[in-house]
């Protein structure tokens, strides 16, 4: 029994110093992640996959950016006034993505579940380089990461990037389009230059991090099948 136990846990992998007491926990569960950026796709894959795991049998939880009962407020109320400073943000976030991994990732990990996140540190360290944060600063931030089981990129092109976000939204955020950045006075211009930054950057950390580039281009169930075929032959579902 305790062999068969031992089988089905192994120990949690992080990408620095681990906060302290969680430094040699088991994990019994899978994490995958799905980064991309804004009306790529992540949250309807995210639910497709949802569906399709517990209908498989599995226990699933679902994580993401910004959703820390105790930190989500104040970081839309600090980007809605925009006096803080782009270190200052990233520390929110931080702080943001340090309870979730405490509270309910790592708790979730370690009770069996499969955990799917909609991004994950890899959007922050991006949006980080692009505005001039040094890289090292960010990894060291965020060594504390738990590290991912599987890490997908939904990789679509800007220009089909900007009629996906207009289909979503009346408007363009003023983040996710670099205007602090000041790349352009052009809002859609600005958005464009912007988006090659982040898709840059995730390339530039594709290696690093094992990330897995998905065409994002492509039609929803397109692109739902190859994820699933994917996140089953890791799972080992037949």
């Amino acid at each position: 029994m305790s062999n068969l136990r031992s089988k089905n846990l192994r120990k949690a992998n992080f990408y620095g110093h681990a906060i302290p007491y969680l430094e040699k926990i088991e994990l019994k569960g899978k994490f995958i992640v799905i980064e991309g950026p804004d009306a790529s796709g992540r949250s309807t894959q995210i639910e497709l996959l949802s569906s399709k795991l517990e209908a498989d049998g599995h226990a699933v939880m679902n994580a993401g950016l910004r959703r820390s009962e105790l930190i989500a407020e104040g970081i839309l109320e600090a980007k809605r006034s925009f006096v803080l400073g782009k270190r200052t943000i990233s520390l929110f976030y931080a702080a943001d993505f340090a309870d979730q991994l405490e509270n309910k990732i790592i708790p979730a990990l370690r009770a069996g579940y499969v955990v799917l996140s909609d991004r994950y540190i890899y959007t922050l360290l991006a949006r980080d380089a692009v505005r001039g944060i040094s890289r090292a600063w960010s990894h060291n931030l965020y060594g504390f990461a738990l590290k991912p089981d599987i890490l997908f990129y939904l990789d679509v092109d800007p220009n089909e990037l900007i009629h996906r976000v207009f289909e979503k939204n009346s408007s363009l955020d003023y983040y996710e389009s670099g205007a602090d950045l000041g790349l352009s006075e052009n809002m859609l211009e600005s958005f464009l230059m912007y988006q090659k930054l982040i898709a840059k950057e995730f390339r530039r950390m594709q290696r690093r991090f094992g990330i897995i580039p998905i065409n994002g281009n492509r039609a929803i169930m397109e692109i739902s099948v190859d994820l699933q075929k994917r996140i089953d032959e890791y799972l080992l579902i037949r």
